[in-house]
């Protein structure tokens, strides 16, 4: 029999986690990992397995006998644009800490805006007595771009805590209990969303859509009396000129940034100071490195079986 052959690894985060984990993932077959300076002249001809995330541009050359790639996170436009990409399976990263962790940060966010957290932070650091009254959540309609299974999750959370919720997809998923609208229904999802969520993936048809044209076109008058951006799918999703001037000129009340159009953000961006944005560093949900391998690891145990595998992308949609 064989030795199985040994997954090819070019993953650009987290480079001691990744080859620390990677000492005791993959057991039975093994890894080669370009982050590695004794790998990186490896032969990768035999490698039939890759898990990347920004890859180098020559990997697809080196590595020409891949029968699966597997994505280091949710995206895959890190991917799908790259030059000689072999006509095999693209498998996205789905977890349960990823889709938790991110439902984490999308309610706090919403829950900060809600609470007007950042006039608090100034008070406190003032030691001002500033109390606040806040609308109910009940009052409050977040609208949930995006509604695969990050979104979905999202969604579930949001109402727990008592938004009002609604969803948009390009094309119209069914939801128990939300209301959903699919992309020819775009400006009546917006006019009712006080707290516009992004979690939609990168492709041409929404590369720049988060614009000035589309803040206009939020609800206005609610609750929170201007309506809010919070984006944590893709940066490049985003119009960051249109973001500073909406805020500035009133058409949106604040921002939740967690993706930007180049990474990281550069110091002197006028988003940093802001009123009433906050800005995390890309980590609103990051792939932990065991959760990634044991995913990848199941998904090559069921195609090694002959079963289907999960959670491939659709490359004509992009996700």
């Amino acid at each position: 029999m064989s030795t199985p052959s040994p997954v090819l690894v070019d993953i650009k985060f987290n480079p001691e986690g990744v080859a620390r984990v990677l000492k005791t993932a993959f057991a039975d077959r093994g890894s080669i990992n370009l982050a590695d300076p004794a790998d990186r002249t490896r032969d990768l001809r035999a490698a039939e397995y890759a898990l990347l995330w920004k890859p180098d541009a020559d990997l697809f050359n080196r590595a020409p006998n891949l029968k699966v790639i597997f994505s280091g996170g949710a995206g895959v436009d890190h991917i799908i644009g790259m030059d000689g990409l072999p006509d095999i399976p693209i498998v996205r990263f789905v977890d349960r800490s990823l889709t938790t962790r991110m439902s984490e940060w999308v309610v706090m966010q919403c829950l900060m805006h809600l609470r007007g957290q950042y006039a608090h932070d100034i008070s406190q650091r003032r030691r001002e007595w500033a109390k606040l009254i806040a609308p109910e959540a009940a009052e409050v309609t977040v609208g949930v771009m995006g509604l695969g299974v990050l979104g979905q999750d999202a969604v579930a959370k949001l109402k727990v805590m008592g938004f009002n919720v609604i969803g948009w997809s390009r094309t119209r998923k069914e939801i128990d209990g939300v209301e959903t609208f699919d992309a020819r229904e775009l400006d009546g999802f917006l006019a009712r969303t006080d707290i516009l969520v992004g979690l939609l993936p990168l492709t041409p048809d929404t590369t720049g859509f988060y614009d000035r044209g589309l803040f206009k076109k939020l609800r206005r008058g609610g609750a929170l009396g201007r309506p809010v951006l919070i984006n944590a799918g893709r940066g490049r999703s985003q119009v960051e000129a249109d973001i500073v001037s909406a805020i500035r000129d009133g058409i949106l009340g604040g921002a939740s940034l967690d993706v930007f159009e180049m990474e990281p953000l550069a110091s002197d961006n006028p988003l940093w100071k802001l009123e009433n944005v906050f800005i995390t560093p890309h980590d609103a949900a990051v792939s932990e490195e065991n959760a990634l391998f044991r995913h990848v690891e199941t998904q090559i145990a069921r195609f090694e079986r002959g079963e289907p595998l999960q959670f491939v992308v659709d490359r004509a949609a992009g996700y």
